[in-house]
């Protein structure tokens, strides 16, 4: 393997903190000392493993104080034994009211024993104390705590943002007792649906190639160190992953033998156990804390994992379960640090942090401390366009409509079902020019795109523009989108990206307190965008090619929305067949696309059909 490293997206909270960390924390740290003791220990698993875990305990003895617990893969003490870690100012509400702090390096990271493994399978049958998996891992974790930390009052309540996010689900599966209350927010659930690495078997070539090279190097010894960053050839990461070329060099070129996960994913593209196993919704039954599930509508990365968490323990629990959702206008994390005012261009004329923040304390005082009142709405939602926090006594909502809106020839869209006869747009979609997922030039993907605005994607002849007339109300949507094209390719595979968007008036301003880019006048904001590999259209365990010419039905859901589109604006869908280097490039034949060969890529021509036979639409759900 050449000696270069990568910085990670999933990571980039994280050293965010640090660095802020390192400059103003010296201001704060004394004042959080003089309040609390520093342990670090060692947890002995059932197995024998020893977990790496730091303890912060209020010098205040006159009272019993609650407990929480985060678990991480991201190096809980880098500043050492003496040093509080930079958690203790990011979570100053928990410290000012004394709970006790326990952080955790996951087995086989930094400073603890063992082997990790990524998004380990649950074990269902334990037969032996061999038999470990994360939840178990929590479970030991949390009994040592109970019974070794003083003036703890016995309740535990556990959180964390993204892979963190994934062990506090861990810990709803068989909880230990003394856990009372759980956050997963952002959490990691299902790596080839829709988390992540892949979406809807779409490998997500740049978040995961820097992910995985700094973050999938072998676990050797304990260590406080983490990996260096790497020195990037150029600025722009759609140059520097097209010169990759097909996904089979990439291995070779920079992660060798050593990156164990990416090998594996690419040895199963396909929906197989290897997926299956690693997904813990199935075992989300038999709850017994209460949770409070959290999620961005604009994160990148784990916005799946949010809203279907929340929706299998909705599913597979009794009605006696404490199951809360909330979801607020955030990019990836957002909503722990910093201000939640806007996301790039896009602001929403409030810090959306302030009312989640006071939340997420009210649910931990509640149900660890027995304080407040348990008035939680069942979902708690930020409605953007409107740009309002909303309460619904369940998600999706039950009071909405369902309606389609059908591509119409000459780029129009509408609520009625074309009359045309063998009507199409066709084009050509080549895989050596793809569709950039952004018009910004960056090395890091960023995490506005999620609102950028999509004009350049629009004036591209190989993506799909349709659009509504000027609308005479405001509608809102609340809850799944469905998209459902009639297609054809003269190649045998294909990937579909479908984008709603809010088309503003051409007379919009930005307000003069924000620091807006771009003129907003007509301003195209990418609200939802999803991406299809074709061949899984009907079945993701076993993947089928398109015939050539065939008319060919591609169904699938996106993730839900929560959006007013204002009177005035204009409701957008733009079709296309690659969203670069977001996506990895589909050869648009029928391969392995982790084994095929450059000389393999084809140009296809693509149709999208738009008739009364082959009605082309989006379905939306319309709060009432």
């Amino acid at each position: 393997m050449k000696s270069k490293t990568i910085s990670s997206p999933k990571l980039v909270i994280l050293i965010f903190l640090m660095v802020i960390s390192s400059y103003s924390y010296s201001q704060s740290s004394e004042g959080i000392k003089q309040k609390y003791d520093k342990q670090e220990v060692y947890i002995t698993m059932r197995d024998g493993v020893k977990l790496f875990t730091s303890i912060y305990t209020p010098k205040n003895n006159s009272v019993a104080h609650p407990v929480l617990l985060n678990r991480t893969p991201y190096n809980i003490e880098p500043g050492g034994p003496k040093s509080f870690n930079f958690f203790m100012q990011f979570y100053d509400r928990y410290t000012e009211d004394e709970y006790i702090m326990v952080f955790q390096d996951v087995r086989g990271k930094y400073m603890s024993e063992g082997e990790f493994e990524d998004i380990r399978p649950v074990i269902p049958e334990k037969k032996s104390n061999k038999d470990i998996d994360e939840s178990t891992d929590t479970w030991d974790t949390v009994d040592w705590l109970i019974k070794n930390i003083k003036n703890n009052n016995g309740n535990v309540g556990i959180f964390g943002i993204s892979y963190p996010g994934f062990y506090s689900t861990m810990g709803l599966i068989n909880a230990h007792p003394a856990v009372k209350a759980v956050s997963p927010q952002a959490p990691v659930t299902a790596w080839f649906l829709g988390d992540d690495f892949h979406h809807n078997g779409a490998f997500f070539l740049l978040d995961c190639f820097s992910f995985y090279y700094s973050n999938g190097q072998p676990h050797r010894a304990v260590t406080r160190k983490g990996y260096p960053g790497f020195k990037w050839p150029g600025p722009d990461n759609y140059e520097f992953f097209l010169s990759l070329g097909a996904d089979k060099n990439i291995a070779p070129e920079f992660l060798g033998d050593s990156v164990k996960f990416w090998n594996d994913a690419f040895a199963h593209p396909d929906y197989d156990d290897f997926w299956k196993t690693r997904d813990p919704r199935p075992f989300l039954k038999n709850v017994t804390p209460a949770v409070m599930t959290v999620g961005g509508w604009f994160d990148a990365e784990d916005l799946y994992g949010a809203l279907h968490t929340y929706e299998a323990i909705e599913k597979q629990n009794s009605a006696s379960v404490k199951n809360f959702l909330v979801m607020g206008p955030w990019s990836h994390g957002q909503w722990a640090f910093g201000k939640g005012n806007n996301l790039g261009n896009i602001y929403w004329g409030l810090d959306a942090n302030k009312k989640f923040q006071a939340q997420e304390k009210d649910f931990f005082d509640y149900y660890l401390k027995g304080e407040g009142k348990s008035d939680m709405a069942e979902a708690t939602i930020f409605v953007t366009g409107s740009n309002e926090w909303r309460n619904f006594d369940s998600w999706p909502p039950k009071n909405v409509i369902e309606k389609n809106l059908f591509f119409q020839p000459g780029g129009a869209i509408s609520f009625t079902i074309p009359d045309a006869k063998n009507s199409f747009d066709e084009y050509v979609s080549d895989p050596m020019k793809p569709v950039p997922y952004s018009e910004a030039v960056n090395i890091h993907r960023t995490a506005e795109y999620m609102t950028d605005d999509q004009r350049f994607a629009s004036r591209r002849p190989d993506v799909m523009v349709y659009q509504t007339d000027i609308l005479p109300e405001d509608i809102t949507l609340t809850g799944p989108l469905t998209a459902d094209l009639f297609v054809s390719t003269t190649g045998t595979d294909a990937d579909y990206i479908v984008k709603l968007i809010d088309v503003f008036p051409p007379d919009a301003k930005a307000d003069i307190s924000t620091d807006v880019k771009v003129p907003l006048g007509g301003y195209q904001m990418l609200v939802r965008g999803e991406v299809f590999r074709g061949k899984y259209r009907k079945s993701f365990e076993k993947p089928e090619p398109f015939t050539p010419g065939i008319v060919t039905e591609v169904k699938y859901g996106m993730p839900d929305v929560a959006h007013t589109f204002k009177k005035g604006h204009r409701i957008m869908v733009q079709v296309q067949n690659s969203w670069f280097p977001l996506v990895d490039r589909n050869p648009q034949k029928f391969v392995d696309i982790y084994t095929c060969s450059d000389s393999e890529f084809q140009k296809a021509t693509q149709r999208i059909y738009h008739d009364a036979s082959y009605s082309s639409s989006i379905k939306i759900t319309i709060l009432q």
